[in-house]
């Protein structure tokens, strides 16, 4: 590997300067996504197909010196692959043609085979991993059972949660059943990218923060860590770090750390001298500058990561990044800037 600082501070173990990469770091802001994706006619076609997913992947590694690859892929592949009609409308998000709206329709839900039902993912593994060539590591990744629910009973997103919140109210044994088959099916598409290629993965839980404490354990994270437990189970030495991220979860970072995860994502609500001083040094943590940074001048992006890297401090163990995935309209030399002043700044909190 020409590149492992990210995999060794997921390790916290010693790296030169913290390593730095950035969630959508493949998307709207440069303009040869936008291209690519005109191209393929339809976000869908983009995501589906190997060597269009594969050039999305690494057009921001060509602009930017970043630590790591992430899979250019969609969250709601899973739910896709089980039949609900995936769609995506510019401007209006994904939607779901067939939302599940009773539990015959749950127990109707097949698992879905990673290799035959989401074989395109498979192939964009294997290309991107042939030609980073060992440059960087390659991120594989998934949505968190919760948030994949929030979507399949919704029918796409939503303010209120009002439609999955009455399951887990009215019929919690039904929608165990769903988050059963759905942490099955995520564990099995993880342990697939790995064996396609995928150096860590990490699971985006987007949605666990509009969940009370107490649901938060029982329908969210009790189920990502029955994703972690199943890939050490079946991946036994072979299985890489794990990240877990729950946007909105800062009053939960200690149960998340203890979920079996290398790494606890963080968002731009939480502190990370904070976030460390109650983890100690159980895990790696990632994050955690707030995306809207990116949208001010370039010396003030200096200054917000110099900001970050200092609550950080000395030691081992952290990966730079945003808070949440990179806006559409950011300037792209704002990402440059951004890039080059972590690893330059962050050069004396490391031996």
């Amino acid at each position: 590997m020409k590149n492992d600082r990210f995999l060794r501070a997921l390790a916290r173990a010693p790296v030169d300067c913290t390593p730095v990469w950035i969630m959508r770091q493949a998307g709207r802001y440069l303009p040869e996504y936008r291209a690519t994706r005109a191209r393929a006619g339809d976000f869908l076609t983009l995501c589906k197909t190997p060597e269009l997913a594969c050039e999305v992947t690494l057009q921001p590694l060509r602009r930017f010196d970043l630590d790591a690859a992430i899979l250019f892929s969609d969250i709601l592949t899973i739910p896709d692959a089980m039949g609900l009609g995936l769609s995506v409308e510019e401007g209006v998000g994904p939607r779901l043609e067939k939302p599940l709206r009773s539990r015959a329709d749950i127990e109707n839900l097949a698992v879905p085979d990673p290799e035959s039902d989401l074989g395109y993912v498979m192939e964009a593994v294997r290309l991107i991993r042939r030609e980073l060539d060992d440059r960087v590591p390659l991120i594989g990744f998934a949505g968190s059972p919760w948030t994949l629910a929030t979507y399949m009973v919704e029918g796409g997103s939503s303010k209120e949660f009002s439609l999955i919140k009455k399951i887990i109210y009215d019929e919690p044994e039904t929608a165990h059943l769903l988050l059963s088959k759905l942490a099955a099916a995520v564990a099995a598409y993880l342990a697939a990218q790995v064996a396609a290629g995928a150096q860590a993965l990490m699971i985006f839980d987007t949605w666990g923060g509009v969940l009370t404490s107490r649901d938060y354990e029982n329908y969210s994270l009790g189920y990502m860590r029955k994703i972690v437990n199943a890939l050490d189970r079946d991946l036994k030495e072979d299985r890489p770090p794990v990240i877990l991220f729950t946007k909105g979860a800062g009053q939960w970072l200690e149960k998340i750390a203890s979920a079996g995860c290398e790494a606890v994502g963080l968002d731009w609500t939480v502190d990370l001298d904070d976030a460390r001083n109650r983890i100690g040094d159980r895990v790696a943590l990632q994050g955690n500058m707030d995306p809207n940074v990116l949208y001010a001048s370039q010396g003030r992006v200096r200054q917000e990561v110099a900001r970050i890297l200092k609550q950080f401090g000395s030691g081992r163990g952290h990966v730079f990044n945003l808070g949440h995935g990179i806006h559409p309209g950011i300037d792209p030399e704002n990402v440059q800037v951004l890039v080059q002043a972590v690893h330059e700044m962050s050069i004396p909190f490391h031996d």
